[in-house]
């Protein structure tokens, strides 16, 4: 049997693969960081990544008050909040660099015997219909216990975890070799500071598709996110403004 594509001129092939995936492919020579890309890629350890403690003082009370889930509302305003910056849906993939519409998230899901699984969840559904899908998904991830990535393209992945017992300063996190460019990003406990409920929110990216300053756009993505009233969604793919700079 002929695979999909097979005997098909390579930029057929190559034109109908970005659509099924939902992504483009960027112009390598035209990108505007080409030199920071080149150079950032060719490192052993190519990651970037900060901690920051996030105000979550109103974002908690609202969801107290409304009797939600923390952990997925919580995931779906990380998830919204990085799709709003393109840098964090870039991928790099046999030397080329791919965007993607969205992406989705693979977060950890704690089992009753201490360990983990993986649960995969897209943040592109209304708030409403997010939380129970999410739910009835992190159900089904239960009953599989399994830390395989599902079948499919796993590169648009953002990778949360959580570490709820501890309010931490810095965090290390394990990364392949070779690199992958998916971001990942982690939250632990939120603790009682000068009057503020205060969570830190680690954040590692590839460096040679990721500054600062798309790390500092996510953070104010999030913010603005947990300022939505939990339940109410922000425009798709709206732009964050961080001074004078704006996500195009």
């Amino acid at each position: 049997m002929r695979r999909v594509g097979e005997g098909l001129p390579c930029s057929i092939t190559m034109a109908a693969e970005e659509r099924m995936m939902g992504y483009r492919v960027l112009d390598r020579e035209n990108y505007p960081r080409k030199q920071h890309f080149e150079y950032f890629n060719g490192m052993a350890n190519p990651y970037v990544g900060v901690t920051v403690r996030v105000d979550v003082t109103e974002w908690v009370a609202a969801v107290k008050e409304k009797g939600l889930p923390f952990f997925l509302s919580f995931c779906y305003c990380v998830s919204r909040a990085a799709n709003r910056v393109p840098e964090f849906r870039q991928r790099i993939a046999g030397g080329q660099i791919l965007e993607y519409d969205n992406c989705r998230t693979s977060h950890t899901v704690a089992l009753e015997d201490g360990t983990y699984c993986y649960c995969t969840l897209d943040a592109s559904l209304p708030f409403e219909e997010y939380l129970p899908y999410a739910e009835r998904a992190q159900e089904a991830a239960r009953k599989k216990r399994s830390i395989e990535e599902e079948a499919g393209d796993s590169r648009e992945f953002f990778f949360l975890s959580t570490v709820p017992w501890l309010s931490y300063t810095a965090l290390v996190q394990p990364t392949p070799s070779p690199a992958d460019s998916n971001p990942r990003i982690t939250w632990g406990r939120f603790e009682e500071q000068g009057g503020r409920l205060l969570m830190p929110v680690s954040v590692l990216c590839h460096h040679a598709l990721v500054d600062g300053l798309h790390i500092a756009w996510f953070y104010d993505c999030l913010n603005e996110e947990l300022k939505v009233q939990p339940g109410k969604n922000t425009d798709e793919k709206q732009a964050c403004v961080s001074g004078e700079n704006q996500v195009e």
